[in-house]
């Protein structure tokens, strides 16, 4: 009998999923996900009862339970949004995280052979990235794959991977607008490739297959506020993204997209989407040019750093384009004490009534 393998970082790898509703879609994920801990945050009534299917090591959280363990700081987790999937992100204590919406099942590939998506994830995280000078066979480090004719030598080390951006088959990820124009639009084509996003582009980042490393750059991960009481809604994981690749660039990081492939099976409300798009749609044509000209400081040298002074120019810029950009700088920085109290620095004891102690 051929010996079973171990699944990859089972043990380094935490599988975020935010919900509203019963995890059935976790059977067909069963062959693929059993092996990891799956942290479940759980949005909207906390007295709702979640059902989980037997045989998958997990723990749940709810709002009462962002409440207990943040207290006041609780006020920079959006709440019914799937936005509150980030507090999963502040409590894992696993090196990786792998997100997953509930209503994306596993997709085939053209040989009709399911496709394990966090493998590839894994995979793509694993191997080092290109963002300085773009390799037109894709990933250069993939099987069958190499550096053309032209790439400096001198780049081809690559740069640590910190983001894998996973796609969709069936229902692509659209907007409001595009969704009325098209709403019988399918995605069915796969495209088998894994690309570096140049340093300096910016990308519409989708959180619903989405992977990271947690240490790399884990504090950058903070998807706004949104749902509940704001004015916005479906924007952030592309506020987290735009955040996340000006960090990135900074820090001479890289982020890839491509495969994996998920199946996302159910479109939602194009309506509905469009209240809640609403303000970005315009906002983002603000949004943008700023993300595109921010500059960090050379004394910004963790993530943490690169966050703060992005929250400062956040409030100092786009405060000017509508107050609620003062509210989300606030949240910006509770965000990061926060995950700095839960995620005190190797090497610092935790105190229960104040901040972290550098240990002698």
């Amino acid at each position: 009998m051929a010996t079973p393998t171990t699944p990859l970082l089972k043990d380094e790898l935490d599988i975020v999923i935010p919900t509203i509703r019963n995890l059935d879609f976790l059977e067909m994920w069963r062959p693929f996900f059993q092996p990891y801990h799956l942290i479940i945050v759980q949005d909207g009534d906390p007295t709702k009862v979640i059902k989980v299917p037997e045989g998958f090591d997990y723990e749940l959280y709810n709002r009462n339970d962002v409440n207990r363990i943040l207290g006041p700081k609780a006020s920079c987790i959006s709440f019914k949004d799937s936005a509150c999937r980030c507090f999963g992100y502040m409590v894992s204590k696993k090196k990786y995280i792998y997100t997953i919406d509930d209503d994306c099942f596993v997709a085939k590939d053209p040989s009709g052979k399911d496709i394990n998506a966090l493998e590839q994830h894994i995979k793509n995280l694993l191997s080092p990235s290109t963002p300085f000078f773009f390799n037109t066979l894709y990933d250069p480090y993939r099987e069958g794959a190499d550096f053309v004719r032209g790439y400096p030598f001198s780049l081809r080390e690559g740069a640590p991977t910190a983001v894998s951006h996973g796609l969709w088959l069936n229902i692509p990820d659209y907007d409001a607008p595009t969704q009325l124009v098209k709403p019988r639009e399918r995605n069915n084509r796969y495209v088998d490739a894994v690309l570096t996003i140049p340093k300096g582009t910016l990308f519409p980042m989708c959180g619903m297959n989405l992977a990271f490393d947690r240490e790399l750059i884990g504090p950058a991960m903070y998807f706004g506020l949104m749902g509940d009481g704001q004015p916005i809604g479906r924007y952030d994981d592309m506020w987290a993204g735009w955040c996340t690749k000006v960090i990135t660039d900074h820090l001479s990081l890289g982020i890839k997209t491509g495969l994996p492939y998920i199946w996302h099976s159910k479109a939602s409300n194009p309506f509905v989407n469009l209240k809640k798009e609403y303000n970005g749609i315009f906002w983002q044509e603000e949004l943008i040019p700023f993300f595109q000209s921010v500059t960090l400081s050379k004394e910004a040298t963790t993530v943490q750093k690169c966050y703060l002074e992005l929250a400062k120019q956040v409030r100092a810029k786009l405060g000017k384009v509508d107050g609620y950009f003062n509210k989300l700088a606030d949240a910006m920085v509770t965000w990061i004490e926060a995950w700095d109290e839960l995620n005190p620095p190797k090497g610092a004891i935790t105190t229960t009534n104040g901040p972290a102690l550098k240990s002698k």
